[in-house]
Parts: structure tokens; sequence; C-alpha cells
């Protein structure tokens, strides 16, 4: 993930021609277990990610500024410090990493009390360090010259994934397809230039070839050893194969592309023999192993052909950041109707910082999400798209089940339900009963040159309705 919404992008080390090729149409699974998963996951709406590691000692951005790219998201603090003096430095980080106040049963009540219902978490980013107690390296938290290792929860993927599931929270593991820590990835002999393997492949085959089975080693670790898993969320884009790159990862490149192929027929093939109806997420590479897409730190403007997901921060930055801004709850209910509305999931981000604690603000602002959730869920989850999707401040979705319409007016903050609310598009039934969502009360509406108009009694505008008010009918 980056620190900000920026198109990230990879140098690569061979020569050779490569042609550009547009960004692939989406490819349907065919996997029977894969689409039933899926069609669940659309009927969840709303997740929490959550990026954690060493680095949320120096509240910097994940692993990123280990990158040797002279980009704003890979600077290195204090600025002019060498090279590979920030990386020992960085590197020995997981020594002093030791989060005391972990406690993931905290995290999860807050996250289903705020009406998510799925969570993924980085079990591995980019850096390497590996938050899981993984065999095939001891760049990890349970390695024993951390800090941290002697703690009975050491293991926190494990602790993680255990507490939320005890929440009834579907599970999603975020990992990272490069490896910045491993010599099959950035081998020490070769200095790296950019993001990418830093030796030439055709070269070197048995390296990649290690790097590889490593790969699949540690995804079949997580597939194996921490419980029901339903989403492999995978990131890292530039690993992909030399005839996958299309013009948005060819935009990245400095140099000619490499055929950084990893197998994921084979990785995806051994994961679902683990955990049958696994989500793929290849995260940009537009193959089949890309069951939803995840449009980054942004909303679509127009509702997207296939399965997808808006991935932001809840505050500003991906990792912890001492005194971070979380944005108002205001903002993260609209976003929240506005991609629903568009057939989209919203995945929200929390760094938790270096103690195993969130910031006190994302506490209060998952409550204020659920206080409106609680209310309003019924609007959300088991929905699907239906045109126009939005009309002024009212958003549409569709009970894929009853087929009851919702229409969703999006209140500014501090502002009053309106006396009449009108909207087009969609018209309600003949004599069809519309409802406030979450309560008992019923409202008056009728047909006009204008569309619907529903008209709001003076004890419901009282009532104090924050961010968001849906209505249901009939349609």
């Amino acid at each position: 993930m980056k620190k900000i919404l920026v198109a990230l992008g990879c140098a690569m080390l061979t020569a050779g021609p490569l042609v550009a090729q547009k960004a692939g149409p989406y490819i349907p699974e065919t996997d029977t277990a894969v689409l039933h998963k899926l069609e669940d996951w659309q009927d969840w709406k709303f997740g929490l990610i959550m990026h954690w590691g060493p680095y949320s000692q120096w509240g910097v951005v994940e692993s990123w500024s280990l990158c040797p790219e002279d980009e704003g998201f890979t600077q290195r603090k204090p600025y002019g410090i060498p090279y590979y003096e920030y990386v020992q430095k960085y590197e020995g980080l997981a020594k002093t990493f030791n989060p005391t106040k972990f406690n993931p049963q905290r995290w999860a009540k807050a996250t289903k009390d705020a009406g998510m219902k799925y969570m993924v978490f980085t079990t591995k980013h980019h850096d390497g360090f590996c938050m899981f107690d993984t065999k095939q390296t001891d760049y990890r938290i349970t390695s024993p010259n951390v800090a941290f290792s002697k703690n009975p929860k050491a293991d926190v993927t494990k602790e993680i994934f255990a507490a939320f599931r005890n929440e009834g929270i579907h599970i999603g593991a975020y990992f990272s397809k490069p490896d910045w820590n491993t010599e099959n990835y950035w081998w020490p002999y070769f200095p790296p230039k950019d993001r990418n393997v830093n030796y030439d492949l055709k070269q070197y085959p048995e390296r990649w070839n290690k790097f590889k089975q490593f790969t699949y080693n540690q995804i079949e670790e997580l597939m194996t050893g921490y419980g029901k898993v339903e989403i492999l969320w995978l990131d890292g884009g530039w690993v992909r194969p030399l005839n996958m790159h299309n013009d948005e990862s060819l935009s990245w490149n400095k140099t000619p592309a490499q055929d950084q192929d990893i197998d994921m027929g084979g990785i995806t093939k051994m994961a679902r023999s683990h955990q049958p109806g696994l989500i793929v997420v290849d995260r940009s590479v537009h193959g089949p192993y890309e069951n939803y897409r995840t449009p980054e730190q942004q909303i679509p403007n127009e509702p997207l052909s296939y399965p997808w997901e808006t991935c932001m921060t809840l505050a500003n930055s991906w990792s912890y950041v001492p005194g971070d801004t979380y944005k108002p709850v205001n903002t993260i209910i609209h976003n929240l109707v506005d991609i629903v509305a568009k057939g989209g999931n919203y995945l929200v981000n929390i760094g938790p910082g270096p103690d195993g604690e969130w910031h006190d603000a994302a506490y209060t602002t998952m409550e204020g999400i659920g206080a409106w959730m609680k209310l309003n869920g019924n609007a959300i989850y088991g929905t699907r798209a239906i045109a126009p999707y939005k009309d002024g401040k009212v958003c549409f979705t569709q009970h894929k089940q009853t087929n009851e319409v919702n229409a969703i007016y999006l209140l500014d903050e501090n502002e009053q339900l309106p006396a009449t609310i009108t909207f087009k598009g969609i018209t309600p039934a003949k004599g069809a009963t519309m409802k406030v969502v979450g309560t008992n009360t019923t409202v008056k509406w009728k047909s006009t040159a204008n569309g619907v108009e529903i008209t709001v009694p003076a004890s419901l505008q009282s009532k104090g309705f924050k961010h968001a008010v849906a209505f249901s009918f009939k349609h």
C-alpha cells in the first residue's frame, strides 16, 4: 500500500522490447465455491484493513523508505542519511518492537460494533518483516532477537485472526509478493536500484526459483496454520509475468521489465486446496487471479461491471503516525453509501501504534460509524446497485432478496433532515408504503413533475438524524 494516492511504479532490469497492453478485461472466476464466496463478500460491504509492523516505532510510511527511488513517499528521515546506514537502522527496529498493549480482542469488538463484516491484516509488507511465525526467515516477529517474541501473543497474526473470527468477522490475509529482505529478491551482491528484483532473472534463474518457492511456502503456512481464511489479498503488482504488463504497470517502469512470474496458478491451486472457495486478489494484475479489483484512495465516478472494493485510509496514512487526523464520521458514511450504491465494498485502514494500540480517535470514529450502521445497516448489507445509482444527494441500493429499494439521503454536517426530499430515476410501486429504515415510521410520498417527493413530518425532522437517512419501498 502507499502512503498517498500515487501511481506506484517500478523500474526493471533486463533489456528487450515489451509492447504496452491496455488494462485487460476482468476475467470471471470459474470455481463454483469461489463464486459463492464472492457473492457472500458482496453482501458484507464494509471491512477493515490494518497496516502494522516495526516501522510504527518511527511513525514512518510502511516499507517505502527502503526503496531507493527519489519519490516523495520514499524519503528517508532525517533527509540525507546514507542509504545502507538507514537500512541497518530500519531493520534494527525489529529488535525493539514490543507492542505490550496489544489487545486484538478490543480491536475486534470495535470493528464489529462499527458494522464491519471482514478484516484484512498485513501479514507481511514489502520490507519482508513477517508478522506471523514463518519458518522461511528469521526476519519475523517470533524470532528470538525480537523484543516481543517472548510474549505469549507473539504470533500476532494468529491472535488477530482468532480474535476477529470469534466476533464473527471474516478473515483476509494481506501478503506482499515482493520481499525486500530476502536475498533471493534483493540479492546483497547487487545494490537495489528500485522496488524490483535487483538481478537479471535470465542470468540467475535458480535464484528466482528459490524466491518462488519461498513465496509459495510462506503463503502455504498462512493457509494451513491460521484457521479459516477467506481472502488472500496480494500486494506489489510489479511482481507479475512479462506478458501481464499493461499501460498502468509499464508507466511505472524506468527500465525494461523482467518476467517476475511467481506462478500464481500454482499458488492459487495450493491455497484453495487448504481453503476451499478462497477469494484471491492479485492486485492490479488484471488476470484470472484478481477475483475483485481494488481502487485505492478513490471512489469510481460510475459503477463498475465487476466486483470491486475501494481501499482507503480512515486517517491520512496507511501506517501509524502520531497525531494522525481521522476523517469525520460524516465523510466515512457518505463514502460508504456512495460506494455501495455503485456496487462496491469499502475497506478502511487503521494503523496500530508501536505499543499495540489504536489512536483514541480511531475508537471514537468507529463508535460513530457503528451508531449509524446499527440504524441503517439494512440499507447497506446484502444490497446491489440499481440505476440510476444516485440523484443529487440521494443514493440508491436494492436488497437482492426482497428487491426493496433504499433511497438514502446524504445529510451535510449538522444539517437537519429537510421537510421535503425529491429524487428522480426510481418510482415506488403504486400504493407502496415508504418506511424510514431502522424505525417503525412511515412517510408520505407522491409522484410529481420533478420526480418522487417525500414529505418528512416535523416529528422526524426533530429526531436529530446524522450523516444519512434511508427510506425503503417496493419498486
